[in-house]
């Protein structure tokens, strides 16, 4: 996901102002495009098939809910008017327009998450009708909707992926590139959401556990050597592309707590839904993986 010009150029201008010249060429290299998503107010039924999250689900009538394995109904997530993100999508990874729906079973254990996206085309959105959750959902929650307002964002590497022997120096700490972090993404308090970009966690390895699942059906053991042996053994030991495979990886969505909504991923942690960018571009959502990062 390369930035355009005039991206390098905001970004330059904040690596200036905050004087972390010194992290300048890392930080070109390494700063990603994403899209965050704000709460723009609590959502009701007049304005269907809007991005929202929480709350019920706006269904084409031949969508079925999913279930879990053992036939309890997901719980609702989040739906993204992907036609509403494309003006925020700059590195045109997303499909122009259409919608996206997110489920969730059981949130335990931490990783493997059953869980579904699904995929409705615009034409299908025509006769979508607001879907009532199921009295009973598999996390047993009812959660409040709030729309939410797409934007485009630079992400840095954040605590997880950052090289900190790039960014500090005798006059600029951890915490000084925090606030610089925060000027780049403008981040806000009602940000409730992000697609792409790097996902929050202890380290920096998310991708290789789901690269490793996609591509090889395979738990991760915490060892991000062992995962590339595993998946260049799958394809054929060609390491080069094992690589290029996890790098393609992309975080799809992330999904913060929010006590307004209800969600509180474990211990006020976050939920994540990757995808490999192949699947991505071709608009097959049918091969997704979530996992759960709490502090």
């Amino acid at each position: 996901m390369n930035l355009n010009e005039h991206q390098r150029h905001r970004l330059e201008q904040l690596i200036r102002e905050h004087q972390f010249e010194h992290a300048l060429p890392y930080l070109l290299e390494h700063t990603r495009q994403g899209i965050r998503c704000s709460k723009a107010g609590r959502a009701g039924e007049a304005q269907l098939c809007a991005s929202r999250i929480g709350g019920d689900p706006d269904l084409p009538p031949e969508a079925e809910w999913p279930l879990t394995k053992d036939g309890v109904p997901m719980t609702f997530i989040a739906q993204l008017n992907l036609q509403e993100l494309a003006k925020a999508d700059e590195a045109s990874l997303l499909p122009a327009s259409g919608m996206l729906y997110f489920f969730v079973g059981v949130d335990e254990p931490a990783y493997d998450i059953e869980h579904r996206v699904l995929f409705s085309a615009e034409e299908e959105l025509a006769s979508a009708a607001c879907r009532r959750s199921p009295e009973t959902t598999a996390l047993e929650e009812t959660y409040s909707g709030y729309w939410v307002e797409p934007r485009a964002t630079l992400e840095p590497p954040n605590y997880a992926y950052v090289d900190y022997e790039q960014v500090e120096s005798e006059t600029a700490d951890y915490g000084d590139y925090e606030e610089l972090g925060w000027a780049i993404t403008e981040s806000r308090s009602g940000d409730v959401a992000r697609l792409f970009g790097y996902p929050d966690g202890q380290h920096d390895d998310s991708e290789y556990q789901a690269a490793l699942m996609l591509l090889t059906g395979q738990h991760y053991d915490y060892s991000k050597a062992r995962a590339l042996e595993r998946i260049t053994a799958q394809l054929g030991g060609d390491e080069r592309r094992a690589k290029r495979e996890i790098e393609d990886t992309l975080m799809l969505l992330e999904v913060e707590s929010d006590n307004e909504i209800g969600f509180c991923w474990w211990d006020a942690g976050v939920l994540h839904f990757f995808i490999r960018k192949e699947d991505l571009l071709a608009g097959r959502f049918d091969r997704t993986y979530c996992s759960l990062y709490s502090s």
